[in-house]
């Protein structure tokens, strides 16, 4: 495993554990920190902790698929994993933060992950292109 796989699987591991230890978190413990809030808002804040537990733990699968692979242009495939993995980190730990009640105003700042994300998706399909003989 050379280093960058390395780090593709590292990241993969990050994005998958606090997928899950949050999304734990927000299903069993979310609910009783809420327990004085209105019913919405409650739902509303449990909603943002499946959100992004779902986008982390889906990229982190991603990030752990692209580890091995052997992509015909690997500068693109490099740039796409940090995409992936800084777009999931910031997508996921706005709405984390936002579920835990921090002002909504930080949700500006989760389209900049969902755009990092699209563009590892992105960035994954110009890699996977032939090189030019």
């Amino acid at each position: 495993m050379n280093r960058e796989q390395h780090y593709r699987v590292l990241g993969a591991a990050v994005q998958g554990f606090m997928a899950v230890a949050l999304g734990a978190f927000g299903a069993h413990l979310l609910p009783r920190l809420d327990a004085g809030l209105a019913p919405a808002e409650a739902a509303q804040r449990l909603a943002l902790f499946g959100t992004a537990s779902k986008y982390q733990l889906a990229h982190a699968a991603a990030l752990l698929a692209l580890a091995p692979l052997r992509l015909p242009r690997p500068g693109a495939a490099a740039a796409a994993a940090r995409c992936l993995f800084w777009g999931t980190l910031i997508f996921a730990a706005t709405l984390y933060l936002m579920g835990l009640g921090a002002p909504h105003g930080l949700g500006a700042v989760t389209p900049v992950g969902g755009v990092l994300m699209l563009a590892g998706w992105v960035l994954l399909g110009l890699a996977a292109r032939p090189a030019r003989a």
